[in-house]
């Protein structure tokens, strides 16, 4: 079995794929290729293709249209036959064919070694080390790995986050278990060195973890008086396999190997037991998302970011020329959690109940964006962004995404309605703003998402915070306002105008309004109270505080946006500076 490895300029520009027998393989910076080499902008959309041959060589072909020659020895060369070894380079990136079965041993040999099996129980009572940048990881988890486009590019992913999630880890291995004459495979395997070698996983330790019942084992042993052979080839202390559970027809697990800090890795247990249960939560993640079809999932490319109706429109085939990015204009819609800190404090002993609370919150942002047609942008752990307007123009694209925000509010109303609701205790703020963006396929060399750029994603965020400041759940931008009031009809919304702002960090102010639901949803604010709101915000721009007190202070108590302006003119004995033009400047975000 081949493999095709790929070491660019950056720590993290390196990918390894496995090549299976007879097959072609087309390699470039695209991400309709087989094979994607996305950090290297000398690499051309399609560069070369890979044909495998029967004899476990592989004939390389360059396309006529690639930018940049294939180099080989500092020769430039159209076609050529790699042998395992060989290497070439395009522009800042070399690439290498190796055999997939290399390996480097880890815990197989006879010196003593301490081990420790995890029952749900333990892990249960192990706490957590620095929790919080735990449950960020767990919370792009579900979308790194429906995003993998095949199980290499999956095993890959798989790797870095266990690389980067487990501080002493120096070998990460994906392996799968046969029979008992049949060993043990490497599926896929990656190190903090590149240079480091390969790594073989101890079958002892896997087939231990795979024993009575699946559970997750560590071995730990005194480096120092190893074998001086194994200390060459290895250099670790520790090791670790969990199986990946669940998952019908398959017996995979994650092996994770490295060097504690200290002189022993006994001392370090507490630290190694913390990553062991910080790698079942991934590993229980991971089966969790194969069972529900994760293949298809892949298939499906971009179904995850559009409304059905955006898909009819690319087509079956998703033509991604459509994806580009451009500029045009935009209605963004960003959601945040509130006190999304606390719960995780709370819940810092079941991330996984904290994860799929996080997930169902998520899942009502996402099906109302797709509902009345926008495209879900980007996840940022308790954040979500929603935008309208691409990839295809459409007049009503600001009245859906004020749709699409009232029934995010709705189905949050009626959790916390009922107090047993998994979601009865979370609130969110959510900003809309409309303008001039760019929108596409946008990122760095690294990763690329469909996502929205531009002053109006930041305007969009800048409302969502004031949320917490003006009380109010829904807050829009002028523009949006202006495209809203006359043509959404108040049986669907309402308007409502609540101060001129200056917030933290711009340099323009802007006049913000409330999205309130209709009347019929919300009884006790009737468009009376409305108009008499803003007559006392028209009062409080143009300086007569005291009127404008009482009309603020004339609304029901279920309506808290009277509480902003209020506080400010009961602290200033509702006289308004003698410096006063109208404008509140925020002291922070």
């Amino acid at each position: 079995m081949l493999e095709l490895v790929a070491i660019g300029p950056g720590s993290a520009d390196h990918l390894r794929y496995r090549l299976e027998t007879a097959e072609t393989f087309r390699v470039g910076r695209d991400p309709s290729m087989d094979i994607t080499v996305s950090w290297d902008p000398h690499i051309s959309r399609h560069h070369f293709t890979l044909d495998l041959q029967p004899n476990h060589t592989v004939i390389l072909h360059c396309q006529a249209g690639a930018a940049n020659p294939v180099l080989i020895h500092g020769d430039a060369i159209l076609e050529t036959t790699l042998l395992p070894g060989d290497h070439f380079v395009i522009g800042t990136t070399t690439f290498r064919l190796d055999k997939a079965d290399e390996a480097v041993s880890s815990s197989d040999h006879p010196q003593t070694i301490e081990t420790v099996s995890f029952d749900q129980d333990q892990l249960r009572q192990i706490r957590f080390r620095d929790p919080g940048k735990r449950i960020e990881v767990l919370t792009r988890l579900p979308d790194l790995i429906w995003g993998a486009r095949s199980d290499d590019d999956l095993y890959h992913r798989i790797a870095n986050l266990l690389l980067a999630g487990v501080a002493h880890a120096d070998a990460i291995a994906i392996v799968e278990i046969g029979d008992a004459e049949d060993g043990i495979s490497v599926l896929h395997w990656d190190r903090r060195q590149e240079t480091a070698g390969p790594v073989r996983p101890s079958t002892r330790l896997v087939r231990a973890a795979f024993s009575d019942t699946e559970r997750s084992v560590l071995h730990t042993w005194d480096a120092e008086h190893a074998t001086p052979e194994y200390t060459e080839l290895g250099g670790f202390n520790w090791a670790y396999c969990t199986p990946i559970r669940d998952v019908p027809g398959e017996r995979r697990a994650l092996y994770v190997a490295g060097r504690a800090p200290g002189a022993t890795a006994t001392t370090a247990r507490p630290v190694l037991e913390s990553d062991v249960k910080y790698t079942e939560l991934i590993a229980a993640v991971i089966g969790a998302i194969r069972r529900v079809n994760r293949l298809e999932r892949q298939r499906a490319g971009y179904r995850q970011f559009f409304a059905p109706p955006v898909l009819a429109a690319l087509g079956d085939d998703l033509d991604t020329s459509l994806l580009e990015p451009r500029e045009c204009d935009v209605t963004v819609m960003f959601c945040d959690l509130r006190d999304f800190s606390r719960h995780a404090e709370t819940s810092a002993d079941d991330l996984i109940g904290l994860l799929e609370t996080v997930s169902q919150i998520m899942s009502v942002i996402t099906t109302q964006i797709h509902k009345f047609g926008g495209v879900a942008g980007d996840f940022q752990g308790d954040a979500a962004l929603g935008f309208w307007g691409w990839p295809f123009p459409g007049d009503s694209s600001t009245q859906n995404a004020c749709r699409a925000a009232l029934g995010i509010r709705h189905e949050l109303q009626l959790a916390t309605a009922d107090p047993d609701h998994p979601l009865s205790n979370f609130s969110l703020g959510i900003g809309l703003s409309h303008g001039r963006a760019v929108a596409g396929k946008i990122g760095t060399s690294d990763q690329v998402k469909v996502t929205v750029f531009g002053p109006v994603v930041n305007l969009a965020s800048r409302l969502e915070s004031l949320t917490r400041q003006l009380h109010v759940p829904i807050i829009i931008d002028q523009a949006t306002a202006n495209r809203v009031s006359c043509t959404l009809d108040a049986g669907e919304a309402r308007v409502r105008r609540l101060a001129r702002l200056l917030p933290y960090g711009l340099e323009t102010p802007h006049n913000v309004s409330e999205l309130l639901p209709p009347l019929s949803h919300w009884p006790e604010l009737t468009d009376e109270h409305i108009a008499r709101f803003e007559e006392g915000v028209d009062h409080f721009i143009n300086g007569d505080w005291d009127q404008a007190y009482r009309c603020l202070h004339s609304m029901p108590a279920s309506d808290r946006a009277q509480d902003f302006l209020t506080m400010l003119i009961t602290q200033h004995n509702r006289v308004a500076p003698a410096d006063w033009d109208g404008i509140v400047r925020l002291p922070g975000k």
